[in-house]
């Protein structure tokens, strides 16, 4: 099989689509991959019946003048849970939570892309359970629910849903032959010391480094920019450490990466390849990372550890999302949310 030729931006559109875990097979039908092959790596991604279908209530649909697409915003969850996310079946109350809640929006233009986390122990109203961890949004009634929860929350239409085990990152992370990390302190991960400072990372060293929160300054919060940075972490591997100019690399990349996802049935093949191309000027500078802004954390009445969420600086943040005015809102306002630094704790 020849390899394509190197097309600007098409690096960068494999890189991060497969990272977030949702885009997977987007690239495969241009990128000179035969066809079974598509249909191979296709086959390994669950798919989740309807998760729209049982929301009373939805966020309102975003207003786009004629000729203009809207943005396309995807709810992807991590979680450490082997259950099947395809199989409603398996889910038990109380027994699976996510580990990572992330808003990924393509910007209607598909010029940028925004990824806004939400800290797993964000204090927040449940439809019909009350007030909990919006991460048991998941164990009480699945994507359907905290699809409900985080419309209800920020305001924002979310259009497809994705979920990934991290554990199955492992060995997509040993896959491209481990993840580049600033460390600010030394620190002991899976049973190895590291120093300061620029640290190649294996599956098991990176995944403790993710799941790490106890000793963090900042707790859950340090927690999800450690999240984010593994993430960052795998698209500067991917576009620098020869994968994409390997179609054999390529191709066990993307394999194992088809294996750490769920998608939602409405997202279907076509739509990605769709997506792909119109996303296929995407460079690595025109994605960001951020967290919404929080109070400070806290307890709840009935004794859990909480984070409280600032409703007056994320009110505007999540309006931006909602109205796919990301990037003017963080040029207007460059101090009214963290983006993801160089080097996290």
């Amino acid at each position: 099989m020849r390899s394509a030729r190197r097309r600007p931006g098409r690096g960068w559109r494999i890189a991060l689509l497969s990272v977030l875990a949702i885009f997977l097979v987007l690239t495969l039908a241009t990128g000179g991959l035969a066809l079974w092959v598509r249909h191979s790596i296709a086959s390994g991604i669950e798919t989740i019946a309807d998760p729209f279908a049982g929301i009373a209530t939805r966020a309102p649909q975003q207003k786009v003048a004629a000729g203009q697409e809207p943005a396309v915003n995807i709810l992807v969850l991590g979680t450490d849970s082997r259950t099947s996310a395809s199989d409603p079946s398996q889910w038990q109350e109380g027994a699976q939570r996510t580990d990572a809640i992330m808003i990924v929006q393509v910007s209607g233009d598909r010029k940028t892309v925004s990824v806004m986390s939400i800290p797993r122990d964000s204090w927040v109203e449940i439809p019909g359970h009350g007030q909990g961890k919006i991460n048991a949004a998941y164990s009480y009634g699945g994507p359907s629910l905290t699809i409900h929860t985080v419309e209800n929350l920020t305001g924002i239409r979310i259009d497809y849903f994705a979920v990934a085990n991290f554990e199955s990152f492992v060995a997509l992370t040993d896959d491209i032959g481990g993840v580049r990390v600033n460390l600010k302190t030394p620190q002991s991960l899976a049973g190895k010391e590291f120093g300061t400072g620029a640290q190649v990372l294996n599956g098991q060293q990176a995944l403790a480094y993710t799941r790490e929160r106890s000793s963090l300054p900042g707790g859950d919060l340090d927690r999800v920019r450690r999240q984010q940075t593994w993430m960052r972490s795998i698209v500067s591997s991917v576009l620098t450490n020869g994968t994409l100019s390997s179609p054999t690399a390529l191709y066990s990349f993307l394999k194992t990466a088809s294996r750490t996802v769920a998608v939602d049935e409405s997202f279907t093949l076509n739509q990605m390849q769709s997506l792909a191309l119109e996303t296929r000027h995407l460079h690595s500078n025109d994605m960001k990372f951020m967290t919404v802004p929080t109070a400070g954390t806290g307890t709840s009445v009935d004794g859990q550890s909480i984070v409280k969420l600032d409703s007056d600086a994320d009110a505007p943040l999540f309006k931006a999302f909602a109205e796919d005015r990301v990037s003017a809102y963080l040029a207007e306002h460059p101090d009214a949310v963290e983006l993801l630094p160089a080097t996290v704790n």
